[in-house]
């Protein structure tokens, strides 16, 4: 489930690059410059094609379960603008392809102003990835959850009550190396520094 994640980035940088490049093309009309914006047009489009796949074929349907209705709901959205942004990705590649080859800055440009579009609603997509994973139920902590439940003999032994501490107890390490890898702090560490810096 974690190369939907780590690829993403891809998905998400390639275009803002192709869009630079193009603007770059319309000031400074070279064929150089034509070339690069349309090979990085095409880098961008490969990217979200595979971002896409790893969402809808692989990350997708392992988190879907743990999520609420809202955030069920949000990931079909998610799913359907991800396939929708990778074929229009595609398509806005292969028009500054051949504006390239057939040296129509007319036709080049229209595919740049169609990437700076795409790099748009790209972002949109970003920002409901985003809320899928921070809002929706942790779905990525969830899932460690049940890799850990499923492999540990002693969560197989154990009554209700033990159960639900040894779950609990899981919960505070994977919350606590979640904080670690992005930097975040304690609710009671934040509270404590608050309260001091109030004092």
């Amino acid at each position: 489930m974690m190369i939907h994640p780590a690829t993403v980035h891809f998905a998400m940088i390639l275009p803002l690059v192709a869009a630079t490049f193009g603007v770059i093309y319309i000031f400074n009309r070279t064929e150089t410059m034509a070339k690069i914006s349309a090979r990085t047009a095409l880098l961008a489009a490969i990217a979200m094609i595979g971002v896409w796949y790893t969402g809808e074929k692989i990350a997708g349907p392992e988190v879907f379960g743990f999520l609420d209705a809202a955030g069920k709901a949000e990931l079909l959205e998610h799913r359907d603008l991800g396939r929708y942004l990778a074929v229009a990705m595609a398509i806005v590649a292969l028009i500054q392809i051949i504006g390239c080859r057939m040296k129509k800055s007319g036709i080049q440009i229209f595919g740049i102003l169609l990437t700076i579009a795409v790099m748009a609603v790209t972002f949109l997509q970003g920002k409901h990835g985003g809320e899928i994973v921070y809002e929706h139920g942790n779905p990525f902590q969830m899932t460690q959850l049940k890799k850990y439940i499923s492999s540990d003999e002693d969560f197989d032994m154990a009554d209700d009550d033990e159960k639900v501490e040894l779950i609990q107890k899981q919960i505070s390490v994977i919350n606590e190396t979640t904080c670690k890898k992005i930097g975040c702090e304690d609710k009671e560490q934040k509270s404590q520094k608050i309260q001091e810096d109030d004092d």
